[in-house]
């Protein structure tokens, strides 16, 4: 895993919609359901998506504790 790419999930905060403004990390796991089912959106926001709900589906959310405490 690139831990650039999991720095930015604990940075990186949601654009647009009814999250905007919370941190991809923190977005709820019904929300990632729901991109991967209608598409992830194009470029750097979709990638973080997709990882974020790949991270939740394979219970790798630990991979993340270590980082949340350092910036939060």
């Amino acid at each position: 895993m690139n831990p650039q790419l999991l720095n930015e999930l604990i940075t990186f905060k949601m654009p647009f919609g009814k999250y905007k403004d919370k941190r991809i990390c923190d977005l709820p796991e019904s929300y990632l359901v729901w991109f991967h089912s209608k598409g992830f959106p194009p470029g750097k926001l979709g990638e973080l998506i997709g990882t974020m709900y790949e991270i939740r589906l394979n219970g790798l959310e630990y991979l993340l504790t270590p980082l949340k405490g350092s910036k939060y």
